[in-house]
């Protein structure tokens, strides 16, 4: 309970968690359900409930039960689907009389990329020259494993609608992770890598989830290393039409073209991710001010830029920011002071709101921000070192310490969120 007191100190009116698939279905659609499990999710929901915050609820964030791995590979296998499916009715059918938001997979393409291309993170599957790993292949099997990623995904939005959501009066969605893709230079060959680069991350998930089929700058490139969805499958995919898109964005990067130009190797330049270099600058300029945290690069602008791209290529979805925040990386000179200190993440969250408020102008139609984080947590494998928290935990005794961000935050709820639900009243 002392978590969601911190959510009522902030202002803030609904609460982003997912459901562990281990916790409720240890050994999958065959082997029991945990009840324990069930159990604590509705006392997480009730509390939430009770205090006046809703829920929003991710089916799945990267972790799935080891027996799966173990008997089919995991999502390279069909199999992937009907257990899936199985975990989504499960949670509909237990939890949807509260859950009003919905969302089945969280950043499928992330998650994909770091699994079966790089191979950084389990099942830690990839080839040369993407990564080193053991076993896999990097320019299949991230193919094969998003397209039973989003047939798992279309089939769960289908059970919903068709068996819960009249009845529930819920929505549901999908959550995809966005970077602003910004061309090296204003030429032709440079604007239609970037454009590639939009296509083998975010597009790849989000394209067939709206429209039934992948971009066809993957189609043109890849070939048949690519799945093609059979009729039957894309007729799930335009019956299964979710309510909104969630997207979690933190970062820019430059895009300089490899498919007809001479480029060096690095992320992004390889078939299948596009034959995209991604850089985080040119020379002596820098896509925004870059950080301790090597991957995220302070563009607010890009944010606006993806924003009014999404608006353009999806219209009329709606859009709900699912994650969006700063992440500060510890080093062991780093004291306490400096990290209940973030000036740093204020200005960032001031920034990419104001980006935010700038694309609502421009037309975009976003429902919801979700801060990313509210506590510091475990983040994969940078485990404690980086902490994008409001508050700061010590991880000894677990003491929840508001930053100076979180006091900012407040107020920015206070003055924008709360006055503009008074005018509304």
């Amino acid at each position: 309970m002392e978590d969601v007191d911190l959510m009522i100190s902030l202002g803030v009116k609904s609460y982003r968690f997912s459901i562990s698939w281990s916790r409720v279905l240890p050994r999958g659609r065959f082997g029991g359900i945990n009840y324990s499990g069930i159990k604590y999710y509705n006392i997480v929901i009730d509390a939430l409930i009770s205090r006046g915050i809703k829920p929003f609820v991710t089916l799945s964030h990267m972790d799935y039960p080891q027996a799966f791995e173990n008997r089919f590979q995991g999502w390279l296998s069909p199999e992937m689907q009907k257990e899936f499916v199985y975990l989504a009715d499960l949670c509909f059918k237990h939890f949807g009389n509260r859950v009003k938001y919905w969302t089945t997979i969280n950043e499928p393409n992330q998650q994909l990329i770091l699994s079966y291309k790089t191979g950084i993170f389990p099942p830690a599957r990839c080839s040369s020259p993407y990564g080193n790993c053991s076993q896999g292949n990097s320019e299949t099997e991230p193919f094969i494993a998003a397209h039973n990623m989003i047939l798992a995904h279309a089939k769960s939005v289908n059970i919903y609608q068709t068996k819960y959501q009249k009845e529930q009066n819920g929505s549901i969605g999908i959550v995809v992770q966005t970077s602003w893709f910004e061309p090296v230079s204003d030429s032709t060959v440079d604007k239609a890598a970037a454009e590639r680069a939009q296509s083998f991350y975010s597009n790849w998930i989000l394209d067939p989830i709206m429209y039934g089929a992948y971009p066809k700058e993957m189609v043109n490139i890849l070939g048949p290393a690519l799945p093609r969805f059979l009729t039957n499958e894309v007729n799930i995919l335009k019956n299964s039409k979710v309510d909104f898109m969630g997207i979690n964005h933190y970062t820019s990067y430059f895009i300089r073209d490899c498919l007809v130009s001479a480029c060096n190797t690095g992320s992004g330049a390889f078939k299948a991710e596009g034959f995209a270099l991604k850089l985080d600058r040119i020379g002596n300029v820098t896509i925004g001010e870059l950080t301790d945290v090597k991957w995220q690069h302070i563009d607010p602008e890009g944010f606006r830029k993806m924003l009014d791209y999404l608006k353009n290529r999806y219209p009329e979805m709606p859009i709900f920011i699912t994650e969006n925040g700063f992440g500060d990386l510890q080093k062991p000179e780093t004291t306490v002071k400096e990290l209940l200190h973030d000036t740093k993440r204020i200005q960032y969250m001031s920034g990419y709101l104001e980006a935010l408020q700038a694309a609502m102008r421009d037309g975009v139609d976003v429902k919801g921000y979700f801060a990313w984080s509210l506590l510091d947590n475990f983040e994969w494998l940078d485990g404690y070192k980086v902490r994008f928290g409001l508050f700061h935990v010590d991880h000894t005794t677990l003491k929840r310490t508001p930053k100076q961000s979180a006091s900012w935050y407040k107020r920015f709820i206070d003055e924008h969120v709360n006055a503009r639900d008074l005018m509304d009243n």
